[in-house]
């Protein structure tokens, strides 16, 4: 029973990607909290606390596909435990020489926050991706209108004269500086999460920071250095990075919105074949792609807001505040996802009509303003350039 419009078949591309649904679907969550699993049994292991045999099996078992998830579901319901369910379901496929060594000296949250970094590895590389795509188009716009004149509007009306390559500029930067701080922010972000009880290994006893070490490197993960268990700003950081992403991509959407409007004419958002307009307008041409651009930003940021709720956390674990991040965390990913899949397809699209713009120009600021010197507007759009295929072409194009 689907009760979310964003799940239902009919609309459920409007709210995410496949490509992101891979990553937050439940029997990939599943196979990834088994993956975790896996990697504390052999850094347990190698530290002496569980026997390598034991670290061996649980590697080679732990498979989504051997877990009946109606039972782990019904058992984690009755038990009111949030993992509860799977431990029992894990001892009762694994063999017994592996079943009571399998998430041991390990909490909820060291399962939960540690999936979660390793799914905000996934989303980083997949925004990653498609911020340097979305850059490179807009680059590639702003070298070509370099000089193509168009109206530079403040307060909603026509004020003197800039360059449309100018303005793809501008979207161009501000997507530039995204890409810095997804760079910048990794090594924040992809941390493991191991502390038991309250966060102080108290129960590795003297082996407690080598578990820790052995875990996250397992993982590909950094060592967090202290449990983060009540500190939940990395996650708040990196929801509010893809609010403002989409955000930026709301502003261009917004843009094409307007200048796409008839009486203007100057943009015009690509259009797929086949999609209708209006079906009882025939004559309108609406701007869905850049108007759902906004739609989603708004949905990002609310999100965004209750992850930043969360920073605020009571003690040494409080799940009023990790808890609402299970919820809001991937529908913000989710919801990206989508913002960048139509931004790529927006601005990879975009038509651009040079002669209404310059029109515009004549028509409402007149020949007196001079619009075929671009003068320093230009100037602008050669730094942009020059810095943003030089940044792209120093830079891994993977991510972190």
């Amino acid at each position: 029973m689907t009760a979310r419009i964003a799940d239902s078949s009919g609309y459920a591309h409007l709210w995410g990607t496949d490509e992101l649904r891979q990553i937050f679907e439940e029997r990939a969550r599943l196979q990834a909290w088994l993956d975790v699993l896996a990697a504390l049994a052999r850094a347990q292991a190698a530290e002496g606390i569980i026997p390598a045999e034991a670290a061996a099996i649980i590697t080679d078992e732990l498979r989504v596909d051997r877990l009946d998830l109606d039972r782990i579901a019904l058992d984690t319901r009755q038990t009111g435990h949030s993992t509860l369910g799977l431990i029992h379901e894990l001892r009762r496929v694994l063999p017994e020489a592996a079943r009571e060594h399998v998430y041991v000296r390990a909490t909820v949250q060291d399962l939960t926050d540690t999936w979660t970094s390793l799914a905000i590895r996934a989303v980083g590389a997949i925004a990653w991706r498609d911020l340097r795509r979305i850059e490179k188009a807009l680059v590639d716009l702003a070298a070509e209108h370099r000089e193509t004149p168009i109206a530079g509007r403040t307060h909603g009306q026509p004020g003197a004269p800039a360059t449309f390559g100018w303005k793809a500029a501008s979207w161009a930067d501000e997507i530039r500086r995204h890409l810095d701080r997804l760079r910048e922010g990794a090594p924040r972000w992809l941390v493991a999460q191991l502390g038991d009880g309250i966060g102080t290994l108290v129960a590795y006893g003297d082996r407690g920071l080598a578990v820790r070490a052995r875990f996250a490197a397992e993982l590909g993960l950094a060592d967090p250095v202290i449990s983060w268990l009540s500190a939940r700003d990395r996650i708040a950081e990196f929801g509010g990075v893809l609010a403002l992403i989409t955000g930026t991509l709301a502003r261009i959407g917004e843009e094409v919105y307007e200048l796409q409007r008839p009486e203007i004419g100057e943009l015009g958002e690509p259009r797929p074949a086949g999609v209708v307009g209006s079906i009882t307008m025939h004559h309108k041409r609406n701007p869905e792609g850049s108007e759902h651009l906004s739609t989603l930003a708004r949905l990002v940021r609310a999100n965004a807001g209750v992850l930043l709720e969360s920073v605020v956390s009571q003690h040494e674990r409080d799940g009023r505040a990790w808890k609402a991040e299970w919820i809001a965390l991937p529908e913000i990913c989710l919801l990206t996802g989508k913002a960048l899949a139509l931004g790529v397809e927006l601005v990879e699209g975009l038509e651009v009509n040079a002669d209404r713009m310059a029109a515009n120009v004549r028509a409402y600021l007149g020949d007196t303003q001079n619009p075929s010197d671009p003068g320093s507007a230009a100037r602008m759009v050669d730094l942009v350039v020059a810095r943003a295929r030089r940044a792209a072409a120093e830079e891994p194009p993977s991510w972190p």
